[in-house]
């Protein structure tokens, strides 16, 4: 490629080769966006992590590019955040066409209280690059370079994994094994697992060119366009004038001749015009795909990512929704590995992953469908929506050029207290139990950003009421500790206190003189009271870390 040269990282030999073997508490298969974001989550929670790959460099060609704003925010916490943002393209405006007309455009990110846009655009080998470098500087993170897992053995107590290296072959014992090892998952197939869902009977072409253009920072969908009659075609800007071209091309494209430049060079003379100049950096045929394990917690081997879950990539719902795989699991795997939760815990992990598995599924079939129509029927009703989003607004509603990524919302999971939701505004349910934190401007010590200041812990929000020293102590000294965090209309003399600048945040949350919000140390709501109550936070608490029963008699009434 002209614009990124793949680093190539050392292989060493490891503490199993040289005779010196332990027990590791977490093993992840896999240095991809999803291993190396668990990774480095875990170590930040005082976790030691082993990652195996069999490579010795980050992805080749672009691949996922497209990162949400709830994305962006795990990697703030992972501390990579800002180099994402500075790097990549953001975005917030999409165009739709139908042939040569625009059918109408869309500006995902009209708010501009959030500290981070609705979309940034970066090749995933700068994302991965980014994560190898930030995962080096944590010294309970051990990544092994050329170390092929082979075999897995899954016990009730512990996992043996044997593992292929240059210099032969070892054992590594671990007391979980978690595999983040892509769609082709090795390690699902050692376990004889299979994925149930959908191939669609259609192909594309991803073409990354290196070329300078006028062609605004913004996301083009074409239906039928005159330069590829028929057919689909998407356009997204990357760093480094790097441009994704995505071409359908028809079940009966043959892959490998497809992706020859003989092949690629007309269509995006086609679309460019002959003038253009441009070099190609990476092409890839894909097929496009809806599929996920029926479960994602196997004992004491866990999937994330594309092991566990492949949707098409329209919609931009793959590698975001991998994050937030490793997201929801590395607080909870922290709390198993140090005994303060119960192994029990994980099984919310796979409940709430699955629930959001199948919804970026069901966007994704959705899409599928919309942009392959599959009858003659079908594609006339498409092309009508098409004609009619020009000048009705009720059509734009129903043109699916890819549903894109939003965060999950736990809704309904067992990990949530709704014991006092009557008390709050139905209308007004953004942050009802379930959903992920919001952000908003803040003036305080640690940023202008509301999530800047949130624990990695558990965090109880307060908002304009005084709270006992006596109470905030207990909840930080307790053994799944909660920090406090006041929101105040005006600045006042105590530490532990943000000012809710604009009063956003008090809409944001449905919040009055006393309301606290209880959220998760991965920023979603799992409580909210219209007063401070440390029996009911606690019991909310050990409700949201399985350990209701353990922790009942402790909990003050």
């Amino acid at each position: 490629m002209k614009t990124y040269t793949n680093p190539r990282y050392p292989y060493r030999r490891c503490d199993e080769q040289q005779g010196r073997s332990r027990r590791h508490p977490v093993a992840i298969v896999g240095a991809g966006p999803v291993g190396l974001a668990l990774a480095i989550d875990l170590a930040q929670r005082g976790i030691d992590v082993v990652v195996l790959d069999d490579d010795d460099t980050v992805s080749m060609g672009s691949r996922a590019i497209c990162y949400a704003k709830r994305s962006l925010d795990i990697l703030d916490r992972l501390g990579v955040g800002q180099r994402i943002v500075d790097k990549g393209v953001r975005w917030s405006v999409g165009k739709v066409f139908f042939g040569e007309a625009l059918a109408y455009r869309f500006d995902l990110d009209p708010d501009a209280g959030q500290c981070r846009p609705a979309f940034v655009n970066l090749q995933q080998y700068w994302l991965e690059q980014f994560l190898v470098e930030r995962a080096g500087e944590l010294p309970r993170i051990d990544v092994r370079w050329k170390h092929r897992v082979v075999s897995v053995d899954a016990g009730d107590e512990r996992v043996l994994v044997d593992v292929e290296t240059p210099d032969g072959a070892y054992r590594l014992e671990c007391d979980w094994l978690v595999a983040c090892d892509g769609a082709r998952s090795p390690v699902r197939h050692m376990l004889g697992l299979e994925s149930q869902g959908q191939v669609f009977r259609d192909r594309f072409l991803i073409a990354d060119i290196h070329m300078q253009s006028r062609f605004p920072t913004e996301r083009w969908f074409w239906f039928d366009p005159p330069f590829h009659r028929g057919q689909s075609v998407l356009l997204h800007r990357q760093a480094d004038d790097v441009w994704r071209v995505d071409f359908q091309l028809g079940w009966d494209a043959d892959p490998d001749a497809e992706r020859q430049p003989e092949r690629i060079l007309p269509r995006l003379r086609a679309m460019l015009g002959p003038d253009a100049r441009f070099d190609i950096e990476w092409a890839s045929v894909y097929t496009f795909q809806c599929r996920r394990l029926e479960r994602f917690v196997h004992g004491r081997v866990i999937f994330a990512g594309d092991s566990a879950h492949v949707v098409s990539p329209f919609g931009a719902r793959g590698a975001n929704g991998g994050l937030q795989d490793a997201d929801n699991l590395a607080w909870k795997l922290a709390l198993v590995v140090e005994r303060r939760a119960p192994q029990v815990l994980l099984e919310s992990y796979d409940r709430e992953r699955v629930q959001a598995a199948d919804e970026n599924l069901r966007n994704s079939t959705r899409s599928t469908d919309f942009i392959t129509p599959k009858s003659h029927g079908s594609r006339v009703l498409r092309d009508a929506v098409l004609q009619l989003a020009r000048t009705h607004a009720f059509a734009r509603k129903l043109v699916n050029s890819g549903r894109l990524s939003v965060p999950a919302i736990l809704e309904g999971s067992t990990l949530n207290t709704v014991e006092d939701e009557a008390q709050f505004d139905p209308c007004n349910a953004q942050m009802r139990p379930g959903a992920p934190a919001c952000d908003a401007p803040v003036d305080g010590p640690c940023g202008s950003w509301l999530l800047r200041h949130l624990a990695t812990s558990f965090t109880l929000l307060v908002f304009d009421a005084p709270v006992a020293s006596e109470t905030a102590e207990t909840l930080a000294r307790a053994s799944i500790p909660c920090a406090l965090l006041r929101i105040v209309p005006a600045r006042d003399e105590d530490p532990a206190s943000v000012v809710d600048t604009t009063g956003r945040i008090a809409r944001q949350y449905d919040a009055r003189a006393g309301t606290a919000i209880l959220l998760r140390p991965d920023q979603h709501v799992c409580a909210r009271w219209r007063r401070v109550d440390v029996g009911r936070i606690q019991a909310a608490i050990a409700r949201a870390t399985a350990n209701e029963r353990t922790m009942e008699t402790e909990c003050p009434r």
